[in-house]
C-alpha cells in the first residue's frame, strides 16, 4: 500500500507539472508573444479556462501528501520555508488576475490584471524550481546547484508554454503569436539545455544533493534528450511531446532518486484516502482530455475570463 500511495503521489505531481506547466509557462511568455490588446485577450482566453482543470491535480496532490505523507509534508514546509508562501502569492496573483480581468471593462484595469498574471506566472515557476531544488537537495542549501536547479526548472516552464502556446494561439492571419511562440521553442529549449547540464555538474560538487544514481542519471538523460531534440530543426513540430516529457522530469526526479523523510502509512488512513481517490481519479482524467478537447482553440469572441 505505500507503494501504491507513493506512486499515486508521484502522478498526480507530475501530471500538474505537465498540464499547470502549458498555462503558466504561456503567462510567463505573454509580453513576449502579445503586443496588443487583442492579442493578450487570446493569451488570456488560452490559458482559461484550462488552468481550472490543472489545479484540481494540485489540490489532489497536496491532499494525498497532507493524509498519507506528513512526514513529507512537515519536511517541505520546515525546510523550504518561505518558499511555500511566495508560491501560495504568486499562484493567488496569477488567478486574480484571470478572474479578475473581464470583471471591469477598463484598458488601466485589464493591464493590470495584465500584469498580475505575468508576475503570478512567474513566480510560479521560480517557486516551484526552488521547491525541486530544496526536495532534491534535503533544503535550500547554500550551494550552486539550488540557483542553477531553479533556472532549469523555470525555463521548463517557459518552454512547456511556448509549445501550447503554438497550438492553442494559432488564429487570424495577421496574429503571429503562434508561431513566435513555436520558433521560441527551439531557444528555449537550448537555454533549458544549458541550464540542465549546469545543474547536472553542479550535483555532482561537493555540497551538491544525495540522489541515487542510478534513477538521477535515467531521468537526466531524458531530460537532455527531450531538449535537445526540442532544440533542434524539428522541434517545433516536436514540443508538444517532448515539452511534456521535459516538464515531467523534475517530479520523477524527486519521486525516485531524491531521499525524502518517510513513515508507515496508518492502514485506516490508506484505506480512507485511497476509498476517497479512486473514483475520483478517472473522472479527473476524462475531465481532462475532454476540456482541452474543447478549448484545443481560444475563443475569438470575449468569454467570461477574457
Amino acid at each position: 500500500m505505500d507503494l501504491l500511495s507513493s506512486a499515486l503521489l508521484a502522478l498526480l505531481v507530475v501530471g500538474y507539472l505537465v498540464l499547470a506547466g502549458s498555462d503558466i509557462g504561456l503567462g510567463m511568455l505573454m509580453p513576449h508573444l502579445a503586443r496588443g490588446p487583442e492579442q493578450r485577450r487570446r493569451v488570456v482566453a488560452a490559458v482559461a479556462p484550462y488552468f481550472l482543470a490543472s489545479e484540481v491535480w494540485l489540490v489532489a496532490a497536496v491532499g494525498v501528501l497532507a493524509g498519507l505523507f506528513p512526514a513529507l509534508e512537515h519536511h517541505a514546509v520546515a525546510e523550504l520555508r518561505p518558499v511555500p508562501a511566495v508560491l501560495l502569492a504568486g499562484w493567488l496573483a496569477r488567478d486574480a488576475g484571470l478572474w479578475l480581468r473581464a470583471r471591469v471593462d477598463g484598458d488601466r484595469w485589464r493591464l493590470a490584471c495584465d500584469c498580475a498574471l505575468v508576475a503570478g506566472s512567474w513566480t510560479l515557476a521560480a517557486a516551484w524550481g526552488l521547491v525541486v531544488a530544496g526536495l532534491l537537495a534535503g533544503g535550500l542549501a547554500a550551494s550552486a546547484f539550488t540557483p542553477v536547479c531553479a533556472v532549469a526548472v523555470t525555463a521548463l516552464f517557459a518552454l512547456r508554454g511556448a509549445a501550447f502556446g503554438a497550438e492553442r494561439l494559432v488564429g487570424p492571419a495577421e496574429s503571429e503569436s503562434a508561431d513566435v511562440a513555436a520558433r521560441d521553442t527551439r531557444l528555449l529549449a537550448r537555454v533549458a539545455l544549458g541550464a540542465v547540464a549546469l545543474a547536472a555538474v553542479s550535483a555532482a560538487l561537493p555540497g551538491g544533493p544525495d540522489l541515487s544514481p542510478g534513477p538521477a542519471a535515467v531521468l537526466t538523460a531524458v531530460l537532455l534528450a527531450a531538449l535537445a531534440a526540442t532544440s533542434g530543426l524539428a522541434g517545433p513540430m516536436l514540443s508538444r511531446h517532448t515539452s511534456a516529457v521535459a516538464i515531467a522530469v523534475p517530479g520523477a526526479l524527486v519521486a525516485l532518486a531524491a531521499q525524502l523523510p518517510s513513515a508507515p502509512i496508518p492502514s485506516t488512513t490508506a484505506v480512507f484516502v485511497w476509498t476517497t481517490l479512486v473514483p475520483v481519479i478517472p473522472v479527473m482524467l476524462v475531465g481532462q482530455v475532454w476540456l482541452y478537447r474543447m478549448t484545443r482553440r481560444p475563443a475569438v469572441a470575449p468569454t467570461f475570463f477574457a
